[in-house]
């Protein structure tokens, strides 16, 4: 019996740890084959290795302009296509605005929008071309209510969200699809920089889901029939919204 993405090429940014590894094994396991991208470089070494010839590393700090434009050129030298893109690197600042480093405002804001916004940009051509793509960008709940504890982090989900609903009304003519999906808190290194007291009360209340329950919406997004776009999907653990 096929898998579902059998012949298919995914790029996945941010893929050595959290929602971005969990993607991985989802595709893998669906019969892609997977560029890995990832500035970590011993992790990315460990991960590609018990995951064979089908998850392909590519080491990248996307903070670094010049690198992070050789991401497209760089996959299609590995895999040959790309028929789907995960932006999913992300940085997280949170807490109160009066407290942030700028410095670590910039990287963030830099990594959540401007680097995906030039992945998005760069991989267009190849699709266009193709007249096929996925593109999916991890967002966040954080972009669909004003988050108090994050102000900086929500305002960069808030600029994706916007982003990809208004690229996909560009390039749905190509056959290609756009859409993000928006996890409320996943288990995973980001929290560690979530304000001690917040941490606290979301552990408590069980308020958190796994990573491999965000990468199974991703698969189920890229799954659907050609022809059918799932444009946000907002997933959370349901004790969130006590």
């Amino acid at each position: 019996m096929a898998k579902q993405l059998d012949g298919k090429v995914a790029v996945v940014t941010g893929a050595a740890s959290g929602i971005g590894l969990a993607t991985t094994d989802a595709l893998l396991a669906a019969g892609a084959r997977v560029v890995l991208v990832d500035r970590d470089e011993a992790a990315l070494t460990s991960v590609c290795d018990a995951r064979g010839a089908a998850a392909v590393p590519l080491v990248m700090d996307l903070l670094d302009a010049k690198a992070c434009a050789t991401l497209v050129p760089q996959a299609l030298d590995l895999a040959g296509q790309i028929d789907i893109l995960h932006a999913n690197a992300g940085l997280y600042v949170g807490g109160d605005l009066v407290d942030a480093d700028t410095s670590a405002i910039d990287r963030m804001l830099n990594l959540n929008i401007n680097v995906v916004m030039k992945n998005v940009h760069d991989v267009l051509p190849h699709m266009i071309e193709r007249r096929s793509g996925d593109i999916i960008v991890t967002s966040s709940l954080a972009a669909h209510f004003p988050t108090p504890w994050e102000p900086v982090y929500a305002s960069s989900k808030w600029a994706v969200h916007c982003f990809v609903q208004t690229v996909r009304r560009q390039v749905f003519k190509h056959g290609i699809r756009v859409g993000s999906v928006s996890p409320g808190p996943v288990i995973s290194a980001l929290l560690a920089d979530w304000p001690p007291e917040k941490l606290r009360e979301v552990k408590e209340s069980g308020s958190l889901i796994e990573a491999s329950e965000v990468a199974d919406v991703v698969l189920f997004m890229l799954t659907r029939q050609r022809g059918m776009t799932i444009r946000d999907v907002v997933v959370m653990p349901t004790n969130f919204d006590l």
